[in-house]
């Protein structure tokens, strides 16, 4: 990250730009920083301003103590503003719960995308995620990293023997110095059901995206997203998982954010 503006309460929050046009930013999910979202970047710059951004308490970017979601919301804030005063945001997984819970504040902007906002979608999956979160705060608050993100591992539905592999990986350094952030995606969430009064507030068109070889319910979300907001757009990705291919989500991408 090459650049730096400060959010409303002053922390410090690391971005680059990349490309020319209408302003973009994206916005990662869990266990991320900017650079996740790099690759998506370089496939829309050629139509785009594209700002990628470490979210605060990650990679480059500063963390003022208490987290509240509101703060993140200020950070995007801060970061519209660098780009000049209104832009267009796109979400991947927890990422696109922040940008929805931005836009429904009434930040200058355009357009909305989101991919695979992972809502609990039955009672079951909400009692799952509750569960998570009380665990998540409690590994955290003992110090337990590790402990934290095979919480989000197994979340996420990998299994105990690809846990184990990655635990002995070189990357689960880089994975537990994130850990922290685990519980600012937890509480970007809320209750992990579809916030329908929230995005009923949200005044910009949005497009919720789902990949059509991913998880029933990930399209379930998505669709819900899509209905509950005034001027919702749905739309699958063929062949595509949660692990969404740049190069397949970025002309979709480019399509509605330049209407």
């Amino acid at each position: 990250m090459d650049k730096k503006t400060l959010s409303r309460d002053g922390t410090p929050i690391a971005y680059a730009r990349t490309g020319q046009g209408p302003a973009v930013v994206l916005v990662s999910g869990a266990m991320s920083t900017g650079a996740t979202m790099a690759p998506l970047a370089a496939e829309l710059s050629d139509r785009f301003d594209v700002t990628v951004y470490d979210r605060r308490g990650r990679g480059e970017s500063g963390h003022t103590e208490p987290y509240a979601v509101e703060r993140e919301v200020e950070d995007l804030a801060a970061l519209v503003e660098a780009v000049g005063g209104e832009a267009s945001l796109y979400g991947i997984s927890s990422g696109g719960a922040l940008v929805l819970r931005a836009a429904a504040s009434g930040l200058p902007l355009r357009r909305i995308a989101v991919y695979e906002v992972p809502y609990a979608m039955d009672d079951r999956a909400a009692r799952a995620r509750a569960e998570y979160t009380e665990r998540l705060g409690e590994a955290l608050g003992q110090g337990r990293r590790g402990d934290a993100v095979e919480l989000f591992l197994r979340l996420t539905g990998l299994g105990e023997d690809v846990i184990r592999s990655a635990r002995r990986s070189p990357m689960w350094a880089g994975m537990e110095s994130v850990a922290p952030s685990l519980a600012h995606d937890d509480a970007v969430m809320g209750d992990a059901r579809v916030p329908r009064e929230l995005l009923a507030e949200i005044a910009v068109p949005v497009l919720a995206l789902a990949g059509d070889a991913g998880a029933a319910w990930m399209r379930e979300a998505a669709r819900a997203v899509a209905d509950a907001v005034p001027e919702g757009t749905y739309r699958t990705l063929a062949g595509q998982s949660h692990m969404v291919e740049p190069g397949v989500l970025a002309p979709v991408l480019a399509e509605f954010l330049a209407t």
